[in-house]
């Protein structure tokens, strides 16, 4: 490893598990200290202990503001500042439009949506302190395009794109970047909802590049964002789809 993050101390939501858990393993290896932050208490400290003294846990309902002001003062608190910003926390309901709930709808906005802005409002001004401040918000290729059966899903990634764009207008003069990375399909375990509609790794095929992403293939952007390498880039979509948005695969 090389270091591209000695130095710097970031914040996880979601990071008790999938792609959170890959993101706090990097930052880790490249030389973070990092805080976990879910509601999986278990699995999270779990994690946290298996990093060692650079990292630490702490619970986190993304939908209550007080928590996640109690997840930034923990960070500093333990770690001396906040320089990054992993909004990943994130849920999927699949189901036809006409079939949704309210109640399904909300709950999905609530987390995907409001804990992204809630996480981004509590951030700031530790972030600001740096000066050098990076938020990366998880967003999806739901937040380009279309997908049946996911109107919730695809409203609220679509809205973090939106976000990720008002928020780096508002804080570029704090320095503080702030960008979005757009998933495909991700081998995690939010992946088992698909799972149970008879959706497997085959499913890999119908990518240009021919399998499902590991969570790994995701940590590496999500590393270059956190670093000082993506000083110019904010306000952007990173995308890592393995070519799924690029159009249809032809074989």
């Amino acid at each position: 490893m090389t270091n591209r993050l000695k130095g710097k101390v970031a914040l996880i939501s979601g990071g008790a598990r999938g792609m959170g858990e890959s993101h706090a393993r990097r930052f880790v290896a490249e030389g973070a200290n990092v805080v976990i932050s879910d509601v999986l208490d278990e699995e999270g400290a779990t994690v946290a202990k298996d990093l060692g003294d650079a990292a630490a846990y702490v619970h986190l309902d993304v939908t209550d503001e007080g928590q996640w002001n109690d997840a930034v003062t923990t960070t500093t608190d333990r770690f001396g500042h906040l320089d990054v910003l992993v909004n990943n926390a994130g849920i999927v309901h699949v189901m036809p439009m006409a079939m949704t709930t309210v109640e399904d709808f909300r709950r999905v906005v609530d987390i995907n949506q409001i804990g992204v802005f809630l996480g981004m409002k509590a951030a700031v001004p530790a972030l600001a302190a740096t000066k050098n401040g990076s938020i990366i918000n998880i967003s999806s290729v739901a937040g380009l395009i279309g997908a049946q059966g996911h109107i919730a899903y695809c409203a609220s990634k679509w809205a973090v794109r939106g976000m990720t764009k008002v928020a780096a207008l508002e804080l570029a003069s704090l320095g503080v970047r702030v960008n979005s990375i757009h998933p495909g399909l991700i081998d995690t375990p939010m992946f088992d909802e698909y799972r149970k509609l008879g959706i497997d790794e085959a499913a890999g095929a119908s990518v240009p590049i021919g399998r499902l992403a590991e969570a790994d293939d995701v940590s590496e952007l999500a590393l270059y964002l956190a670093s000082d390498e993506s000083r110019y880039s904010t306000g952007s979509e990173f995308v890592v789809d393995g070519g799924m948005t690029a159009g249809p695969v032809g074989r």
